[in-house]
């Protein structure tokens, strides 16, 4: 069983340059406490993020750690050039001496890759053709490729990855029919929903695994994300995520209110006990919290726990303190693998 880390990296209470120095403070103490990764959103135009740009911050958080894996949860490929992206990530995973992973997707929100000029209407198809490019261009010296959106003809890339063939690729399944491509192609996957949904994506994903012939001791990572807040009572933990999340909300709904939309799939309740009522959140003493996330690890059949502490106006201190007994409690007891209940 392994535990990682997710961040919006949304608007806080610090001025945005202790913002990152806090983010930065808090990776080395994952770094030492057993995570095995640090994942971060990218969105543009909208308070849910202030950075904007993974591959930056990443190129940071690559110097404050050390064994620490980073990456990007997803990098949104429409809005990047492939080639431009691929050669990032290159340098991003020698930087780290080997720690990148990269997180690929076509974008949430129709309104930041319009703000960005991406058509949303096409960009399915840009994603789909700019992850085949950057597969190519770290597997070969140059690259060729003749699609709709991008056509390259014997560019040289003579850059490659520390890990080869290349770094592990994550993307984010919000139904059990998405879990088909990425369980034949042996790509990580998050699934989304409730924990009955994630069940679902769950077994199919170890059905598409194991039909395509894969082996049980290399199946990709089966993870699911969910919102903890922990402390020394339950109720300091709930008073901590009640006070905390209509900031969040308020962020992570911004530009959808702005235009009259919702979100297709990542529907938040805008009350934050409706969020832990639905299991979204796990909120508790240290007891609670180890129980309840044991509880939803073999629930929902996963082999990855990630967990996002920071949001809203949580202080750093709270934050840390959430992290900390996380960490004692569930991630130092949960290090052997684990067999999931089927």
């Amino acid at each position: 069983m392994k535990f990682g880390v997710f961040d919006q990296n949304d608007a806080g209470i610090y001025p945005l340059s202790e913002q990152y120095e806090n983010r930065l403070k808090l990776l080395e103490f994952y770094d030492r406490s057993g995570f095995r990764a640090y994942h971060m959103s990218e969105h543009h135009s909208t308070p849910l993020s202030l950075t904007p740009s993974p591959s930056v911050f990443l190129a940071a958080a690559s110097q404050r750690t050390r064994n620490l894996r980073i990456g990007a949860l997803v990098y949104v490929l429409p809005m990047h050039h492939p080639l431009r992206l691929a050669e990032e990530i290159c340098m991003l995973d020698h930087l780290s001496n080997g720690r990148i992973d990269i997180g690929i997707g076509r974008g949430a929100s129709p309104h930041e890759l319009e703000y960005l000029g991406v058509d949303p209407a096409i960009a399915p198809a840009m994603y789909v053709e700019a992850y085949n490019v950057i597969r190519q261009a770290m597997t070969r010296d140059e690259v060729s490729f003749a699609g709709t959106h991008y056509n390259f003809a014997g560019v040289p890339f003579p850059i490659k990855p520390r890990q080869l063939p290349h770094p592990p690729f994550f993307y984010a399944v919000p139904t059990p029919e998405g879990a088909v491509w990425p369980a034949q192609s042996g790509i990580n996957i998050v699934a989304g929903g409730s924990v009955t949904t994630v069940r679902t994506i769950s077994d199919r994903f170890r059905l598409e695994w194991t039909s395509a012939g894969g082996d049980q001791a290399e199946m990709p990572l089966i993870g699911i994300n969910r919102f903890v807040v922990a402390a020394e009572t339950d109720r300091k933990a709930l008073e901590l995520g009640r006070r905390a999340w209509p900031a969040f909300y308020n962020r992570f709904m911004t530009l959808w209110k702005k235009h009259g939309t919702t979100p297709r799939y990542a529907r938040l309740p805008e009350d934050f006990d409706t969020v832990v009522a639905n299991r979204a959140a796990i909120v508790g003493s240290p007891g609670t919290i180890r129980e309840a996330v044991d509880a939803m690890i073999d629930e929902a059949g996963v082999s990855y726990f990630i967990a996002q502490f920071s949001f809203g106006d949580l202080s750093h201190q709270e934050v840390l303190q959430s992290v900390q007994i996380f960490a004692e409690q569930v991630v130092s007891s949960r290090t052997q693998p684990s067999v999931v209940a089927v």
